[in-house]
């Protein structure tokens, strides 16, 4: 038989810092991925695998599925060891089916004064939000 818990605040063993049930289970982050341009993880939630697609295109494997596929968003901010002062950096999902319940197929962007372009960078990070299955 299935059992089932309800409460509505959640505090550390000191009965300190409540947190809203609704935040926990519908509001944080659900999957998150930083990396290095060598695809070496160095932080992860949620996160089974990376596979380098081609340049500047990652696909991240969950450990759990999301509800539903194209039913979250995704994106991020990098940094690159350079002057970032200059440039804007996004990662987005690559294309609509790329957006599963199990994985998520991203591509990395930069634009700058001049040139913009679809590249592998040193330093990036993606999340992911939604509710999982």
């Amino acid at each position: 038989m299935a059992s089932e818990l309800r409460v509505n605040t959640l505090k550390d063993a000191a009965g300190n810092n409540s947190i809203a049930t609704s935040f926990v289970a519908g509001g944080s982050a659900k999957h998150w991925i930083a990396y290095n341009g060598s695809q070496v993880v160095t932080d992860s939630l949620n996160n089974s695998s990376i596979t380098d697609v081609g340049s500047g295109n990652h696909r991240f494997g969950f450990t759990s599925n999301l509800s539903a596929a194209k039913a979250y968003t995704a994106g991020g901010v990098m940094a690159f060891d350079g002057d970032n002062s200059e440039y804007t950096y996004s990662i987005q999902p690559k294309n609509s089916a790329d957006v599963t319940t199990s994985s998520l197929e991203v591509i990395t962007i930069y634009i700058n004064r001049s040139v913009e372009g679809i590249q592998d960078y040193g330093y990036n990070c993606s999340t992911s939000n939604g509710d999982l299955a």
